[in-house]
C-alpha cells in the first residue's frame, strides 16, 4: 500500500473482531499511557458496545484486511484508528477528509497524551475548544475537545 486513493467501504458486524484487533494494535502503538488493565476493560466495550453505536467506514488493504477505520456519530468523529503497519500511507487523512466532506463532521475528542493524534487533527484545521481533566470513565487521561 502506498499513497493513493483507497476505497472506503462499510464494515459489517461480522468484521467487529477484526475492527477490535485494529483498534487494539493502533492504541497500543499510540496510547502509551494506558495500562494492561485499561486494555482489559476497554477491549470488550469497543467490541460489544462502541462499534455498534457509530457509523463505521473502513479501508481495506490489498488482501481485503481492514487497514484503518473511522466511527462517526452525528457531526463528530468518535474514533479513528489505523493499523500500525499501514500508518503514514494517508489512510487516516482519507477517512477524515471523507468524514468532513461527505458526513459534515465538525468535532472530535482526543486523548491529550496522544500527541500524534492531536497534531494530526490540528493539521487538518481542528481548533481547541475545551479540555476535561479525566476521560469518560473517570480515568486521569485528559480529553481535548476540538472543532473545525
Amino acid at each position: 500500500m502506498n499513497h493513493q486513493q483507497f476505497t472506503i467501504s462499510k464494515p459489517n458486524p461480522s468484521d467487529y473482531n477484526e475492527l477490535t484487533a485494529v483498534w487494539e494494535a493502533s492504541v497500543r502503538a499510540t496510547h502509551h499511557f494506558l495500562s494492561e488493565s485499561d486494555f482489559y476493560k476497554l477491549k470488550p466495550l469497543v467490541r460489544n458496545e462502541y462499534l455498534k453505536n457509530v457509523e463505521l467506514c473502513c479501508i481495506r488493504d490489498e488482501k481485503k484486511n481492514i487497514a484503518a477505520f473511522i466511527g462517526l456519530s452525528n457531526d463528530k468523529v468518535e474514533m479513528l484508528f489505523v493499523r500500525p503497519d499501514t500508518r503514514g500511507m494517508g489512510l487516516g487523512k482519507q477517512l477524515l477528509t471523507y468524514a468532513i466532506n461527505f458526513k459534515r463532521i465538525k468535532y472530535v475528542d482526543v486523548n491529550e497524551q496522544n500527541t500524534q493524534a492531536l497534531a494530526f487533527y490540528e493539521h487538518y484545521g481542528f481548533k481547541f475548544v475545551s479540555r476535561d481533566a479525566v476521560d469518560a470513565m473517570g480515568k486521569p487521561y485528559p480529553i481535548v475537545h476540538l472543532s473545525l
